[in-house]
Protein backbone atom coordinates (compact mmCIF):
# COMPACT_ATOMS: atom_id res chain seq x y z
CA UNK A 1 0.00 0.00 0.00
CA UNK A 2 1.43 3.37 -0.95
CA UNK A 3 0.91 6.83 0.45
CA UNK A 4 -1.51 9.24 -1.14
CA UNK A 5 -2.08 12.94 -0.70
CA UNK A 6 -2.75 14.20 2.83
CA UNK A 7 -6.22 13.81 4.26
CA UNK A 8 -8.27 16.97 3.87
CA UNK A 9 -9.46 18.86 6.93
CA UNK A 10 -13.04 18.09 5.89
CA UNK A 11 -12.36 14.33 5.80
CA UNK A 12 -10.39 14.52 9.05
CA UNK A 13 -13.39 16.12 10.74
CA UNK A 14 -15.70 13.46 9.26
CA UNK A 15 -13.48 10.68 10.59
CA UNK A 16 -13.22 12.27 14.03
CA UNK A 17 -16.96 12.94 14.23
CA UNK A 18 -17.80 9.32 13.44
CA UNK A 19 -15.31 8.11 16.05
CA UNK A 20 -16.66 10.48 18.71
CA UNK A 21 -20.23 9.39 17.87
CA UNK A 22 -19.19 5.79 18.63
CA UNK A 23 -17.54 6.94 21.87
CA UNK A 24 -20.71 8.77 22.96
CA UNK A 25 -22.97 5.87 21.95
CA UNK A 26 -20.95 3.65 24.28
CA UNK A 27 -20.88 6.18 27.14
CA UNK A 28 -17.09 6.61 27.17
CA UNK A 29 -14.85 9.68 27.11
CA UNK A 30 -11.86 9.87 24.75
CA UNK A 31 -9.50 12.06 22.82
CA UNK A 32 -9.13 11.66 19.05
CA UNK A 33 -6.34 12.74 16.73
CA UNK A 34 -6.23 12.61 12.94
CA UNK A 35 -2.84 12.97 11.27
CA UNK A 36 -1.53 13.18 7.70
CA UNK A 37 0.69 10.46 6.16
CA UNK A 38 3.77 12.01 7.81
CA UNK A 39 2.12 11.77 11.23
CA UNK A 40 1.56 15.52 11.57
CA UNK A 41 -1.62 16.61 13.32
CA UNK A 42 -4.54 17.66 11.10
CA UNK A 43 -7.40 17.53 13.64
CA UNK A 44 -7.71 16.94 17.38
CA UNK A 45 -10.61 16.78 19.83
CA UNK A 46 -10.81 15.83 23.52
CA UNK A 47 -14.07 15.18 25.30
CA UNK A 48 -14.66 16.58 28.81
CA UNK A 49 -13.38 14.31 31.60
CA UNK A 50 -11.01 12.39 29.30
CA UNK A 51 -7.78 11.40 31.07
CA UNK A 52 -5.17 14.10 30.48
CA UNK A 53 -2.59 11.59 29.26
CA UNK A 54 -4.90 10.66 26.39
CA UNK A 55 -3.99 13.92 24.65
CA UNK A 56 -0.51 12.68 23.86
CA UNK A 57 -1.37 8.99 23.53
CA UNK A 58 -4.01 9.45 20.80
CA UNK A 59 -1.56 11.52 18.74
CA UNK A 60 1.19 8.92 19.15
CA UNK A 61 -1.15 6.11 18.12
CA UNK A 62 -2.22 8.02 15.01
CA UNK A 63 1.37 8.90 14.11
CA UNK A 64 2.46 5.27 14.50
CA UNK A 65 -0.39 3.98 12.32
CA UNK A 66 0.38 6.53 9.60
CA UNK A 67 4.15 6.12 9.50
CA UNK A 68 4.11 2.32 9.60
CA UNK A 69 0.95 1.92 7.46
CA UNK A 70 -0.58 -0.56 9.88
CA UNK A 71 -2.89 -0.68 12.88
CA UNK A 72 -1.16 -0.19 16.21
CA UNK A 73 -2.83 -3.45 17.25
CA UNK A 74 -0.33 -5.22 14.98
CA UNK A 75 2.46 -4.03 17.28
CA UNK A 76 0.39 -4.93 20.35
CA UNK A 77 -0.05 -8.47 18.99
CA UNK A 78 3.69 -8.78 18.30
CA UNK A 79 4.49 -7.77 21.86
CA UNK A 80 1.84 -10.07 23.30
CA UNK A 81 3.31 -13.01 21.38
CA UNK A 82 6.57 -12.55 23.27
CA UNK A 83 9.83 -14.02 22.05
CA UNK A 84 11.05 -12.12 19.02
CA UNK A 85 7.91 -9.96 19.19
CA UNK A 86 9.37 -8.12 22.18
CA UNK A 87 11.74 -6.44 19.72
CA UNK A 88 8.87 -4.12 18.80
CA UNK A 89 9.78 -2.14 21.92
CA UNK A 90 12.99 -1.05 20.16
CA UNK A 91 11.22 0.35 17.08
CA UNK A 92 11.17 4.10 17.54
CA UNK A 93 7.66 5.45 17.11
CA UNK A 94 5.89 2.07 17.11
CA UNK A 95 3.06 2.20 19.63
CA UNK A 96 2.11 -1.32 20.76
CA UNK A 97 -1.39 -0.38 21.97
CA UNK A 98 -4.61 -0.78 19.97
CA UNK A 99 -6.42 2.39 18.94
CA UNK A 100 -4.46 3.68 15.94
CA UNK A 101 -5.55 2.91 12.37
CA UNK A 102 -4.37 4.08 8.96
CA UNK A 103 -6.94 5.94 6.88
CA UNK A 104 -7.02 4.87 3.25
CA UNK A 105 -8.83 6.51 0.38
CA UNK A 106 -8.58 5.02 -3.08
CA UNK A 107 -6.21 2.33 -1.79
CA UNK A 108 -3.66 4.88 -0.55
CA UNK A 109 -2.78 5.87 3.01
CA UNK A 110 -3.84 9.50 3.42
CA UNK A 111 -3.43 9.66 7.18
CA UNK A 112 -4.40 7.89 10.38
CA UNK A 113 -6.63 8.17 13.41
CA UNK A 114 -5.75 7.53 17.04
CA UNK A 115 -8.02 7.32 20.05
CA UNK A 116 -7.25 7.12 23.74
CA UNK A 117 -9.26 7.18 26.92
CA UNK A 118 -10.80 3.74 27.08
CA UNK A 119 -9.40 0.25 27.05
CA UNK A 120 -7.30 -0.72 24.05
CA UNK A 121 -10.25 -2.61 22.54
CA UNK A 122 -12.61 0.35 23.11
CA UNK A 123 -10.11 2.74 21.51
CA UNK A 124 -9.81 0.38 18.53
CA UNK A 125 -13.59 0.04 18.17
CA UNK A 126 -14.01 3.81 18.00
CA UNK A 127 -11.06 4.28 15.64
CA UNK A 128 -12.66 1.75 13.26
CA UNK A 129 -15.93 3.67 13.31
CA UNK A 130 -13.99 6.77 12.26
CA UNK A 131 -12.12 5.02 9.44
CA UNK A 132 -15.33 3.41 8.18
CA UNK A 133 -16.84 6.88 7.69
CA UNK A 134 -14.54 7.62 4.74
CA UNK A 135 -13.78 4.14 3.40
Amino acid sequence: MSYGPSISLENAKTVAAAAIAEVRKSGWTMAVAVVDPHGDLVYYEKMDDTPLGSTVVCQEKARSAARFKRPTKAFQDMLTAGGEGVRVLRIKGAVPVEGGLPITIGGKVVGAIGLSGGTSAQDGQCAKAGVDAVS
